[in-house]
């Protein structure tokens, strides 16, 4: 027998998860930069720019379930998907890059073997995938 809260909270509980994904990539970026003293790269900037507003839009969406946030989510989710594949791109077929005074391509740190660009896309995709999980539970078109 399925518990028809159980079934109703499951968008709510995908919003938390995406939420603790974007959270843990933004506390991991102040980390690796405040903590570790990293300097971002002009393309770890977008990245950050795009995530860190993921944190509160998710959090509130899932607090007060909001589960049109993915009109919100998407559009910042997506695009750093796309801007951190570039950048891994980057480290994997190029010495340098003119993009600023930091170069993209220098791997900098690596966790599990993965750059911050990589672990960035990583999150990134979670967040979407769970967003559009999200969406798609609660029968919601986006």
């Amino acid at each position: 027998m399925v518990d028809s809260r159980s079934v109703s909270d499951r968008p709510r509980l995908l919003l938390a998860a995406a939420t603790t994904v974007a959270t843990v990539a933004t506390a991991g970026s102040l980390y690796l930069s405040l903590g570790l003293g990293l300097t971002p790269c002009r393309l770890c900037w977008y990245q950050r720019i795009l995530m860190y507003p993921l944190v509160v839009v998710l959090g509130v969406a899932a607090v007060e379930r909001r589960l049109g946030v993915v009109r919100t989510a998407l559009p910042l989710a997506v695009p750093g998907a796309a801007i951190a594949a570039y950048h891994s791109w980057l480290q994997v077929s190029q010495t340098t890059c003119g993009i600023g005074a930091i170069s993209c391509a220098q791997i900098q740190y690596r966790v599990v073997g993965l750059t911050v660009p990589n672990l960035s896309l990583v999150a990134f995709v979670l967040v979407t995938g769970l967003v559009v999980a999200a969406a798609r539970a609660s029968g919601s078109q986006f």
